[in-house]
């Protein structure tokens, strides 16, 4: 009620009155926000305390953020349009508005930042580069945006403006073209995922642990101990096989037995070969065939399940195998064959 009768004194701009509603205004407004930010926000802030939502906390930082600066122009655009209402006041209240209003939605930004990298912590496909990234692609954005809301504000032609900043991103977006483009390849093996950190991957001739996904490259441990990096691009634009996706490995393996071995011992293998396989946990045999007959041995074909996609794991099950085969063989007589070769020498007379 009492700020109505200050504002009713004023009898028209530029007169006595209107200048003293006006320093009542400008005190009362300074007061109110200045109580309101030392008393109630302090109580506010403690209720929030005791909540285990985050939002509440990022809406008192916010508010917090808003300092004494914006206050002051705050009452002196209130009391300025009851004194003399400025032209020049209210585009310095609009520019500083804007600023704030660019600060608090930053501030959801890096909230939004930190909430992403902490979900996805300690995940394999955790790649806390691209969310940064991301996170000052958008805060460019924004402040771009904000220079050219204030700029249109000012009276200032705009349409020019944004024509050159096109044309100028273009160039500039020309001249860095590859960069670009492995940054966007970046975002879409983030989203896509075709692999993740930790994942073994094949790509051409070459193959490995993929280590680290960056913004512009690809980290990959080979086999022999070195570090590969590969450019996003040329891993978006490859056909990639990836052994981590694979829930069970098909392993197909050949061997042979020498000519002159009898056919009961021959009939033996299929149930040994099925025994040695199915001794292991992990493996699980398909099946076991007299395949052909060689140059120079009876050819076997195997073909078993490992349920797993573990490298390592594969190795070890198949020198068990290995050695169960010629463990079993040599207790039933039975011989590998090697390369050999027989000469049959007709003597004339």
């Amino acid at each position: 009620m009492f700020l109505a009768e200050v504002l009713n004194y004023s009898s028209s701009p530029g007169s006595p009155g209107a200048y003293f509603s006006a320093v009542m205004v400008f005190v009362l407004v300074i007061l109110i926000l200045g109580f309101v930010r030392k008393k109630g926000l302090k109580k506010i802030k403690k209720a929030t305390e005791k909540t285990k939502t985050k939002i509440d906390d990022l809406i008192i930082e916010i508010v917090e953020s808003v300092d004494w600066f914006f206050y002051f122009i705050l009452a002196l655009y209130l009391a300025s349009q009851i004194a003399w209402p400025s032209i020049i006041i209210g585009k310095i209240f609009i520019v500083v508005l804007i600023y704030y209003l660019v600060r608090a939605i930053q501030k959801l930004i890096d909230f939004g930042t930190k909430e992403a990298i902490f979900r996805n912590d300690g995940e394999e496909d955790s790649n806390p580069s691209i969310i940064r990234l991301a996170s000052k692609v958008l805060k460019i954005l924004l402040w771009a945006g904000a220079v050219i809301i204030v700029l249109q504000n000012l009276g200032y032609n705009v349409s020019a403006l944004v024509a050159g900043l096109g044309i100028g991103g273009v160039a500039i977006a020309f001249a860095l073209q590859n960069v670009l483009t492995d940054i966007f390849a970046s975002f879409s093996i983030y989203f896509d995922r075709p692999f993740q950190v930790g994942d073994y991957i094949v790509i051409g001739s070459d193959s490995g642990t993929v280590k680290k996904i960056g913004i512009k490259s690809t980290r990959i441990q080979t086999l022999q101990g070195q570090e590969l990096v590969m450019s996003n691009k040329e891993l978006t634009e490859s056909r990639v096989n990836n052994y981590k996706k694979m829930e069970k490995r098909r392993i197909s393996f050949p061997f042979g037995i020498e000519y002159g071995t009898s056919v009961e011992k021959l009939k033996k293998i299929p149930q040994i070969v099925k025994d040695v396989i199915n001794k292991n946990e992990l493996s699980q045999l398909d099946r076991v065939h007299f395949k052909e007959f060689g140059d120079s041995s009876l050819n076997f074909e195997v073909v078993y399940y490992l349920q797993s996609s573990d490298y390592n794991k594969y190795m070890d099950i198949q020198e068990k195998i290995n050695l169960g085969l010629i463990e079993h063989f040599e207790r039933e007589g039975i011989i590998f064959a090697y390369p050999t070769q027989t000469i049959h020498l007709n003597k004339e007379n």
